[in-house]
């Protein structure tokens, strides 16, 4: 089974909102609702999860990520890959990202490369727009977010 780890990046402003990452990459190029995902990449199991989800929010946003990581409950997505997320409170300049570029086959199935930046934007959303974005089962990662702060409050 392919496991990913990734961190779900936080901030209260006038309402607690969280930081997403869309795609690049012409396959995801109109797509909006349900395209969205925490910035995240695959590991293997002799790696340290939480290790690889800051180097992933580094590859995918270019800046560093520090802070009180909150464990959040794994969730599997469609394809039946098993995501560990971390919540952390902080910012980040959502048009500032920079992110890493990575090659894919396209068009499919005919043996041409592209590059692409693994993501092409980042933006900041209240948590009911989040929540329409995000990929599907990403969801529960911002349901629990919201559960714990309101609890803490």
């Amino acid at each position: 089974m392919k496991t990913s780890a990734g961190i779900l990046l936080y901030r209260i402003q006038q309402q607690l909102e969280v930081f997403l990452v869309h795609p690049g990459g012409p396959f995801w190029k109109n797509k909006d609702i349900g395209a969205w995902s925490i910035p995240k990449g695959e590991y293997t199991a002799e790696a340290d999860p939480l290790a690889t989800a800051k180097r992933e929010f580094k590859e995918e946003t270019g800046q560093n990520i520090e802070g009180d990581f909150i464990p959040l409950n794994p969730i599997k997505q469609k394809g039946g890959k098993l995501v560990s997320a971390w919540a952390v409170q902080g910012n980040i300049d959502a048009d500032n990202i920079v992110s890493n570029h990575i090659t894919i086959p396209w068009p499919p199935r005919t043996g041409k490369l592209i590059e692409i930046p693994e993501v092409d934007q980042g933006k900041w959303f209240d948590t009911a727009t989040a929540l329409t974005k995000i990929n599907p089962a990403q969801a529960s990662f911002i349901q629990q977010l919201i559960d714990r702060i309101t609890h803490e409050q």
